[in-house]
C-alpha cells in the first residue's frame, strides 16, 4: 500500500469473525483486536484494544441474525469514530432487513432505509455490501455505497459444470433482472417463475414461464429463507420435464424447515456464498467463499481505485 495513504485496520463482528479472518489472510494483514463485553440482561459493549487514530477503519459485520448483530456494529461504528478514525467502511456481506424496502401496504415501516438512517447516524464513511434484495437500497444512503455481485463466484462455478442445454431461471417475476443478466452473460434462454403468496414464507400457486424440458435449469436468487419458494420451483421446473435442477443464492439464511426441504425436493444442488455463516445440516448444499471478492474490493477502495472493472455481471 501506498506511504500517502492512511493505514487501514480490519475489526470483525461476534458473528463475522469468519469472513473478516479470510479477508485479512487474502490481505496479508492482521484482524485488528476489539473487544465485546456482554451483560448479564444482554446488553453488550465495544472496545477497541488497539490506537485507530488517523486508520481507515473496516467494520466486516453481516446483520444476521438481525437484531443483535446490527446493534453490534452500530456500536462498532459509534467507537470507531469516538477513537477519532480516519474514515469508517461498514462491510456488511448481508445486509439485513432488505425485504422491507418500500411501501407495499398501508401503515408499515421501511426498514431498509431506517437501518441506512441508523448507520448514517452512527457515523458510517461508506457501506460494501453484496447482492441486495432491492438495488435501490442504495439510493437510502448519504455516503456512498460499494454494491458487489455474486456473480463474480457463481459464474465461474457455473462453467466449471459444463452442463449442456442449459437455462437459467427464477423462483419468482421479482428476480427476473438479476436471472436475466446471467442469461445474457451465459448466452442461454431465461424461464420465469410466476408465484402467488397466501402470506409471508407461505407459496400459494406457481406457474412455469417458458420452456425446460430436457434442460439443464439454474434457478437464480438472492436469498433462501424457508426455502419454501426455491424447492417448490425446482419440483416444478422435473415436473415440466427438466433434466436436472441446481440453484444459486447469494445468501443462506436458512430458517427452518429449509435444510428439510433442500434435501427432500428433486434439486441437484443448492450452491451458496458464505455471506451468512451456514451452521446447517443440508446434504446438497455447497458453499463458495466471497472473501476474496471483499478483500480484493478494500484494497480497491484504500487505493481509490475503481472496483467495477471486477464484476463479471451486474
Amino acid at each position: 500500500m501506498s506511504d500517502s495513504l492512511p493505514p487501514f485496520k480490519i475489526f470483525a463482528g461476534t458473528k463475522s469473525r469468519y469472513m473478516a479472518e479470510e479477508i485479512c489472510k487474502d490481505l496479508g494483514v492482521s484482524l485488528g483486536k476489539m473487544n465485546i463485553q456482554r451483560f448479564a440482561d444482554g446488553e453488550f459493549e465495544v472496545s477497541f484494544e488497539e490506537s485507530i487514530r488517523g486508520c481507515e477503519v473496516y467494520l466486516v459485520q453481516s446483520t444476521f441474525p438481525n437484531s443483535d448483530n446490527l446493534m453490534e456494529l452500530l456500536l462498532m461504528i459509534d467507537a470507531a469514530k469516538r477513537a477519532s478514525a480516519h474514515s469508517i467502511v461498514a462491510v456488511m456481506p448481508y445486509f439485513g432487513w432488505a425485504r422491507q424496502d418500500r411501501k407495499d401496504k398501508p401503515r408499515v415501516s421501511i426498514a431498509a432505509k431506517l437501518v441506512a438512517d441508523l448507520l448514517s447516524a452512527a457515523g458510517v464513511s461508506r457501506v460494501i455490501t453484496m447482492d441486495l434484495h432491492a438495488d435501490q437500497i442504495q439510493g437510502f444512503f448519504n455516503v456512498p455505497v460499494d454494491h458487489l455481485y455474486a456473480s463474480s463466484v457463481f459464474i465461474p462455478y457455473i462453467q466449471s459444470l459444463n452442463l449442456e442445454d442449459m437455462v437459467i431461471a427464477t423462483p419468482d417475476v421479482g428476480g427476473a433482472k438479476r436471472a436475466n443478466n446471467y442469461a445474457k452473460y451465459l448466452n442461454v434462454p431465461l424461464v420465469l417463475c410466476h408465484k402467488q403468496r397466501a402470506k409471508a414464507n407461505v407459496v400459494e400457486k406457481m406457474t412455469v414461464i417458458g420452456d425446460v424440458e430436457g434442460k439443464n435449469v439454474i434457478l437464480v436468487d438472492d436469498m433462501v429463507d424457508t426455502a419454501g419458494t426455491i424447492t417448490k420451483a425446482a419440483d416444478l421446473m422435473l415436473e415440466n420435464g427438466a433434466k436436472t435442477v441446481r440453484a444459486l443464492c447469494s445468501h443462506a439464511i436458512m430458517s427452518d424447515p429449509a435444510s428439510e426441504r433442500i434435501d427432500n425436493c428433486g434439486m441437484t444442488e443448492m450452491i451458496f456464498t458464505n455471506s451468512i455463516p451456514f451452521n446447517k445440516d443440508c446434504k446438497k448444499a455447497t458453499i463458495i467463499t466471497v472473501a476474496h471478492l471483499f478483500a480484493d474490493t478494500i484494497r480497491r477502495v484504500h487505493e481509490n481505485k475503481s472496483i467495477s472493472s471486477q464484476y463479471l455481471i451486474k
